[in-house]
């Protein structure tokens, strides 16, 4: 029997539900919990505070498609020592909505060295294999082909290899992508195949119901278990609130995000934070970016917003990337006030941009709850080390557009020179006294603020996601990884997902 979404306009009374399983956020693994649970035959309800959104609904300004979609207006940051902004979206399908698809696998050696560190006995690569799989044929996860990458992603390819440098397509979860490059503000192709139009339609197909426009405040609970959920309908994009909501539950799915997953635990009288250690760990990959200038037009606007990668340097600490976005939204690496910006922006159309994520898991920080909202407070210091490594993966990224033809690159980076036209003058962004307050970072891969350990003194949930204060509370999002898992992490939560949805069902 079919379930049903529901959105802010069909609420007119106070909201109490009843269920097997209520999942709290329907992003990328919360959704995959509650197709699957659903499919069991289990009775789900999945809460989502942001609206639904259709290709209708999408703008091209940056700015504006980050007011409706991010949280805090898109200007959500760090502080404490590094700022540096984060990026987290509320929507039906979370980030999925708006992130580039990239879907990666971790490396063997980064899930070895979490099993090693936290104590984990089944969470190595071949342990996650089949759940990877398991993700990758239901949305058709396949690597970016070539008539859809564009001169952009071609031009890394071919930096890279020149230099020798591996590199390959990136696997993306699209159905059809014509290379519009506009995954940042929705596909209004809909190629894009984010939760809200695969995962969460077909678990409404299997019975779930949906309930958008609730702000979940309050996990309720007794003794070591968790009731269920109270919270309020908030109106999108205002957050207005009014209705009451109370959803009674067997048990409790906790994925809101590595952000609002401890808050809302924090909020619930500190629940399941026996170890301390809810709210702490957060790890980011920062990410540093370099545009290049070529002599010829790459037309950046075409292509696949991120077509290509290169894992050549994963085990020292980075990955790289090609990389598009709203010209708004990347010209804030770009020098110059006035009419120099205006010039600078006039060579988007010769220009390509390339980036590069640090594992950086020396720097950590923490999330704390507000007093009077839900929104996160945050505090992040990047470490000299990985200062240092993110120096070294911006030279790597210069070497890689002067082989490809670029007459000259961009750092973005306080204290050196706007503009390198060789690799002489660029080696100096990895032998120059780099500080973490130069560097132009976003943050929007974010994790371990409750991690799995197999020492419940240490760690929040255990390898299943299960919290190891509670008898049927889990969490799911990317705050249960241990720390980096070197690449993108969206797959690699949806297969911890997956795997910890069979153990939900059996103890439903």
């Amino acid at each position: 029997m079919s379930g049903e979404v529901r959105v802010w306009a069909d609420y007119e009374r106070d909201v109490h539900e009843s269920c097997d399983v209520v999942v709290v956020g329907s992003g990328p693994a919360g959704a995959v919990v509650a197709y699957e649970v659903a499919a069991s035959g289990k009775d789900v309800v999945l809460v989502e505070e942001g609206p639904p959104f259709t290709p209708d609904d999408f703008v091209l300004d940056g700015s504006l498609s980050m007011a409706r979609t991010m949280r805090e207006g898109g200007l959500r940051s760090t502080r404490g020592g590094f700022f540096m902004p984060t990026m987290q979206a509320i929507a039906l399908g979370g980030g999925s909505l708006v992130n580039s698809a990239i879907c990666v696998r971790s490396p063997d050696f980064t899930l070895d060295a979490w099993c090693e560190r936290y104590d984990l006995k089944r969470t190595t690569r071949a342990d996650l294999d089949p759940h990877y799989q398991a993700i990758e044929d239901f949305l058709g996860i396949a690597p970016t082909p070539d008539d859809v990458q564009g001169p952009r992603n071609l031009l890394f390819r071919d930096g890279c290899t020149r230099l020798g440098f591996s590199s390959e397509p990136i696997a993306r979860n699209v159905r059809g992508c014509r290379g519009s490059g506009e995954c940042f503000t929705g596909c209004r192709a809909r190629a894009k195949q984010s939760v809200d139009i695969s995962y969460v339609p077909a678990a409404v197909e299997k019975g779930a119901r949906v309930l958008t426009s609730v702000q979940v405040q309050r996990v309720l609970s007794s003794g070591r278990r968790a009731i269920g959920i109270e919270g309020r309908i908030v109106a999108p994009f205002t957050g207005a609130t009014s209705f009451r909501v109370r959803v009674d539950a067997k048990v409790v799915v906790l994925a809101a995000g590595c952000m609002a997953t401890p808050v809302l635990l924090q909020k619930s009288d500190d629940l399941a934070n026996g170890s301390g250690q809810v709210g702490a760990n957060l790890q980011f990959h920062p990410g540093v970016a370099l545009m290049g200038v070529f002599p010829e037009r790459t037309h950046p606007q075409f292509g696949a917003t991120q077509g290509y990668h290169s894992l050549h340097f994963v085990r020292q600490g980075f990955k790289l990337e090609t990389l598009w976005a709203p010209p708004g939204v990347l010209a804030v690496r770009l020098p110059g006030f006035g009419f120099d910006l205006k010039q600078n922006l006039a060579r988007f159309p010769y220009a390509a941009i390339w980036d590069a994520i640090g594992s950086c898991n020396r720097s950590l920080g923490r999330v704390r709850a507000r007093r009077s909202t839900l929104d996160p407070a945050l505090t992040y210091a990047l470490h000299p080390e990985d200062v240092k490594l993110l120096g070294e993966a911006m030279w790597v990224l210069a070497q890689i557009f002067f082989a490809a033809g670029a007459t000259s690159v961009l750092p973005g980076v306080h204290r050196m020179p706007d503009e390198m036209f060789s690799l002489a003058e660029a080696e100096v962004l990895r032998t120059g006294d780099l500080r973490a307050s130069d560097l132009t970072c976003g943050g929007n891969h974010a994790f371990s603020t409750t991690r799995m350990h197999g020492d419940p003194q240490q760690g929040v949930v255990d390898e299943l996601g299960r919290c190891h204060d509670m008898d049927n509370l889990y969490v799911v999002d990317t705050g249960i990884l241990p720390r980096s898992p070197s690449v993108n992490p969206m797959l690699t939560a949806m297969a911890l997902a997956h795997r910890s949805a069979a153990e939900i069902t059996l103890r439903t």
